[in-house]
């Protein structure tokens, strides 16, 4: 079973930080970081469906990298994995 976004939503893997020391040496554990707001698409929808029946297609492909608001998106949990599915208005830019 392949988890398929609809419309013009698009699933994302968050891109995981490397794990944090300050200059004191102290290790700074997950909890205390926040979540990383780019990721990598790994799924997109058909698009927005327009007033005429038209679909607009997603300006973002399987395999971008994305940076995406805070607190942007629905966090799912699918095949013990952490996922995000985000709206095409929530990315707010693809980078190369």
């Amino acid at each position: 079973m392949a988890l398929t976004p609809l419309g013009d939503r698009i699933l994302i893997r968050r891109t995981e930080e490397d794990e944090q020391t300050t200059s004191g040496g102290i290790i700074i554990p997950d909890t205390a970081k926040e979540k990383p707001q780019e990721g990598e698409v790994i799924a997109v929808g058909q698009g927005r469906l327009l007033d005429n029946g038209d679909r607009q297609p997603i300006d973002v492909a399987v395999g971008d990298k994305i940076l995406f608001g805070k607190y942007s998106g629905t966090e799912v949990t699918y095949d013990n994995e952490e996922l995000l599915i985000l709206r095409e208005d929530d990315i707010l830019a693809k980078m190369s």
